[in-house]
């Protein structure tokens, strides 16, 4: 199946400082969206749109995924066709042997095992209809490590192993895989927790939403088991 319109996509963590662009975008783009929410303040940062459907969900919990996919699944004339990860979380701090297993273990949870429990429960429909795109968001960290945050950069680096193992795997199904590697991204909640760090160079979330819509799209149908670094390079200059 081509990503040819009109179809659906869904988009995690589609509420938040990157997810808005990213939802807003798609929006004008023409996808159906499929949006998770678990924190009801951040539904306000999303337009109110007839191709948007919102659903309460812990994608921790298998059955509030799969209420996911049955909602991303129930229009037969615009079938689930693309999968974008955005949900994640970030720690930073301490060293390796300060910090505890515990850490370690949430920030797999929510960086790597939502995203797998997802796509592996989307898999089956995309299959079924003929292929589709999966988008996940790692971080340039993954390539690129600082002191401090272990646990966050191995979890960000299992997304991008999951994305090549993904990408081998399904080819034959016409499903094509992708992660993301940005680099700081500018989102309110970044420039609340650094508000003295020069912003010049982090990522935009409208240039991010852009990429995320090309990787959807039939021009980038020959782009499979990719990572691809994103960062503003206007302000590295």
């Amino acid at each position: 199946m081509t990503a040819t319109l009109p179809l659906t996509a869904i988009v995690t963590g589609g509420t938040g400082g990157l997810g808005t662009a990213v939802t807003e975008h798609l929006l004008s783009r023409g996808w159906r969206l499929v949006v998770p929410w678990c924190v009801e303040a951040e539904l306000d940062r999303v337009p109110v749109h007839p191709d948007l459907e919102l659903i309460h969900a812990d994608l921790s919990v298998e059955s509030d995924v799969e209420a996911v996919i049955d909602l991303a699944t129930k229009d037969d004339q615009r079938p689930l066709y693309g999968v974008v990860n955005l949900v994640g979380g970030f720690v930073s701090g301490q060293r390796v042997h300060e910090t505890p297993i515990e850490v370690l273990d949430a920030q797999l949870s929510i960086n790597l095992r939502i995203a797998y429990s997802l796509v592996q429960t989307a898999l089956p429909h995309l299959i079924r209809r003929g292929g589709g795109s999966v988008v996940c968001i790692g971080s340039a960290a993954a390539v690129r490590p600082f002191p401090g945050a272990a646990t966050y950069i191995a979890s960000k680096a299992a997304v991008g192993a999951l994305v090549e193992a993904l990408a081998v795997e399904y080819a034959c199904d016409n499903i094509r895989v992708n992660g993301l590697l940005p680099t700081m991204i500018d989102t309110p909640a970044n420039r609340e927790a650094m508000p003295e760090a020069d912003r010049t160079s982090w990522a935009r979330p409208s240039d991010i939403a852009e990429v995320i819509a090309f990787l959807l799209s039939d021009s980038s149908r020959a782009v499979t088991g990719a990572t691809i670094p994103v960062a503003n390079t206007a302000g590295s200059c």
